[in-house]
């Protein structure tokens, strides 16, 4: 289980602060108390999505956008540590609604994009 602690969440909150849709992402995970798969599930529930599992469903949504996590504008950014510009990124570049491309991003960030991107860089 990955959570963020409510200082996390209060510094995204800051960083998110002119993302709307993020926000109210952020409000989820708060709820949940700082449980980013429980958000997520909620949060896609609301976006009309079935989640098909409760059990590492945002690792698998996240790594079903790996490619797009590893590209070099959003890597760096969550590198950085500049979620807002990674957020609006994926979700400008593909079709993840803003309010889960938040959680999947703080996953991402949470979890560590170096790890998390290693299988794209492997050979076959």
């Amino acid at each position: 289980m990955i959570t963020l602690s409510s200082e996390e969440i209060d510094h995204y909150r800051s960083q998110l602060a002119d993302n709307e849709v993020a926000l109210r992402a952020l409000n989820m995970i708060e709820d949940c108390e700082g449980d980013l798969e429980d958000a997520a599930i909620a949060l896609a529930l609301q976006v009309g999505q079935e989640p098909d599992r409760t059990e590492q469903w945002l690792d698998g949504v996240a790594k079903r956008w790996r490619v797009f996590l590893c590209q070099t504008g959003i890597k760096e950014a969550i590198q950085a540590g500049t979620v807002s510009s990674a957020i609006n990124l994926l979700a400008q570049e593909t079709n993840i609604p803003t309010v889960l491309a938040t959680p999947v991003v703080l996953y991402v960030a949470k979890t560590g994009i170096d790890d998390f991107c290693k299988p794209l860089q492997e050979k076959l």
